[in-house]
């Protein structure tokens, strides 16, 4: 979700074709380049780390995986609580690191999914994206109220996950899985509105907004993966 305050609707702060529109279409064009960035980066070295069983191997141990959480969780909140005060370089630089041990973090799906069903559950993701990135940028609703329940869904949805680590039933896998599809499908409408915003506040501030773009590829790059990844469980085949 969005980390920003609430602020009126996009389409209360600027008129198409008007001085405002340009800038929120600067700021996207900014957002979903360094977010495609992203998932280019997490892509690649996921496929390079499956290729190289040691390298594999030592990523995917114990120690390893832990340490790339914790720094993953320390990434996430330097960029998010002051991305007001790094440069956009320094903003940019961390995003793509991020992006980089999610890439280590992910590898073992080339080992245990075919690449032809991760091709297709990424597909799938990705027009499921634009739809609902569409939706959430041109909507007149107001999606607060829905960011709201969304985020106490994700809640839930975090703790079903752990506890499916130990019930491991089928039918509770299925369950938790389309549920994730849903409730990230929906965060990314009320991300793409929250920034939205953004961009139409910060239109007189390029600096700032260069800044804020990079946050915003951040949130926008979670829903994606995050979708993905509950898609891959449900349309995945493994491999024998």
């Amino acid at each position: 979700m969005s980390m920003w305050g609430s602020s009126p609707h996009p389409l209360d702060d600027y008129s198409m074709g008007g001085v405002r529109d340009t800038a929120v279409i600067r700021f996207f064009n900014a957002v979903y380049a360094w977010m495609a960035v992203g998932l280019a980066v997490t892509g690649l070295v996921s496929w390079w780390v499956s290729t190289d069983y040691q390298v594999l191997k030592s990523v995917n141990s114990p120690g390893a995986l832990i340490g790339i959480f914790v720094a993953e969780l320390v990434l996430v909140f330097v960029i998010s609580s002051a991305v007001r005060r790094l440069s956009a370089a320094a903003a940019t630089a961390l995003f793509v690191l991020y992006a980089a041990l999610n890439g280590l973090l992910f590898s073992g799906i080339f080992i245990l999914y075919t690449k032809t069903s991760i091709a297709s559950a990424f597909g799938a993701c990705a027009a499921m994206f634009a739809v609902m990135s569409v939706y959430g940028m041109f909507t007149k609703s107001d999606l607060t109220k829905l960011g709201k329940i969304l985020f106490m869904a994700l809640i839930g949805l975090v703790v079903a996950t752990i506890i499916n680590i130990f019930v491991a039933t089928t039918m509770f896998n299925w369950i938790v899985s389309y549920a994730g599809v849903i409730i990230f499908a929906g965060l990314t409408a009320y991300d793409t509105q929250r920034l939205s915003q953004i961009a139409a506040q910060t239109q007189g501030d390029p600096t700032l907004a260069a800044r804020l773009s990079v946050n915003g590829a951040l949130t926008l790059y979670l829903d994606f993966i995050n979708m993905f990844l509950f898609l891959l469980r449900i349309m995945g085949d493994r491999k024998q």
